[in-house]
């Protein structure tokens, strides 16, 4: 079993990363967790089959976990994908999906389908919201949810926090745990999908040194875990190995060094400092 960290970046264009972005490789299944910016493109690099594509877990609607799904469901078809794509994800997940294949890109299916009949017609592609608990189980893996939270004390209108949820993953194959994370601070959700991890795949945003303004210091808070609390998330839960991604755009190696010594203050595991295309045994 393998993890990719195929992209460790986030919402702002970055040359060295592309988005938040994990895929799960178990034989010859190809697991992925969001699909954000370069998604495909990062496969391509990594040597997966694009048209082995056919399970995808999303953490959340923000734009760099989503914005390439699209890519996704076309380009798994256009290279072989012979069985439905299925998505998962928390409310709403479904009639996202519907939008893009029925009103955004039905034209462009319809002219492949129709008109390059060797990739043997449209392959359907199934949406399927989900809530925290128990998601799937193949026999040969499982998977399980978590709320988790990621901005849920901001101030934001009671109408949009209702329709808003964020969840982490726990993914159980071969008598060993990995936990990705998706976007959070530390909360009971978090605690509960890391707990004995083989392998936890963390956002970790900021350094402490940072995390140097009110703006800042509300995210770490309230929005996306950073260094001054990972370490400590990860001894809690007694996780075997660490992974750090969905960094900010840096210009150089030195709040990322700060990074990491923030972390193996509380954390006395390994720690993989993710970079795009990383691949981790587990």
């Amino acid at each position: 079993m393998e993890v990719i960290l195929l992209g460790t970046g986030g919402p702002r264009p970055d040359p060295r990363r592309m988005a938040t972005t994990t895929l799960i490789r178990l034989g010859e299944e190809n697991i992925l967790f969001d699909a954000g910016r370069g998604v495909m493109v990062q496969l391509s690099k990594a040597g997966v089959p694009l048209g082995a594509i056919n399970t995808v877990f999303l953490t959340h609607h923000h734009f760099d976990h989503i914005g390439d799904l699209y890519d996704v469901m076309l380009n798994s078809w256009m290279h072989g994908r012979k069985d439905a794509l299925r998505i998962y994800g928390p409310p709403d997940t479904e009639r996202l999906v519907n939008t893009l294949v029925t009103q955004v890109y039905d034209k462009d299916i319809t002219w492949r389908d129709r008109g390059e009949p060797t990739f043997g017609g449209w392959k359907p592609v199934i949406a399927t919201d989900i809530i925290p608990g128990p998601v799937l189980d193949t026999g040969r893996w499982k998977i399980s949810a978590e709320l988790v939270s990621h901005g849920d004390g901001l101030d934001m209108p009671p109408a949009f926090l209702a329709r808003w949820m964020c969840l982490g993953y726990r993914f159980e194959a071969e008598g060993k745990v990995i936990a990705i994370s998706g976007d959070t601070v530390p909360c009971p959700g978090l605690e509960r999908l890391a707990e004995g991890a083989d392998l936890l795949v963390q956002c970790c945003f900021l350094a402490t040194p940072e995390i140097n303004n009110e703006h800042l210091r509300r995210l770490a808070k309230f929005t996306i875990a950073c260094g001054d609390t990972v370490g400590k998330v990860a001894a809690k839960a007694g996780v075997k190995k660490l992974a750090l991604t969905h960094h900010r755009p840096r210009t150089d190696d030195s709040m990322l060094n700060a990074l990491l010594a923030d972390v193996r203050q509380d954390y006395s595991g390994p720690v993989v400092l993710g970079e795009d295309l990383t691949r981790i045994e587990v």
